[in-house]
């Protein structure tokens, strides 16, 4: 089990982001959540074991259809043990 701390920048929000990042979450057995930031960036916790949580971030460099990412920043972190994959509203 790994722990991606991810920041997605581009035209991330307005476009679906977190919602189809729920769904791919919960389809690669990925854990924790998404929400959208200040700054235009979405930001993700994600938890699974290191193949699917590979696949999941090879995922966020294309995201939805609309969305246009320029870049993904990820950091490996300590293991929450997330139960589930949510999508945060600030």
């Amino acid at each position: 089990m790994k722990h991606f701390k991810i920041i997605i920048t581009g035209k991330v929000q307005g476009v679906g982001f977190r919602e189809t990042t729920k769904i791919i979450a919960n389809q690669m057995s990925v854990n924790g959540f998404v929400r959208n930031e200040k700054d235009g960036s979405v930001y993700i916790e994600a938890e699974a074991d290191e193949l699917f949580l590979e696949e999941f971030v090879n995922w966020c460099h294309e995201g939805p259809d609309r969305a246009r990412v320029e870049d993904v920043h990820y950091t490996e972190a300590e293991v929450k043990n997330y139960r589930n994959f949510e999508v945060v509203k600030k």
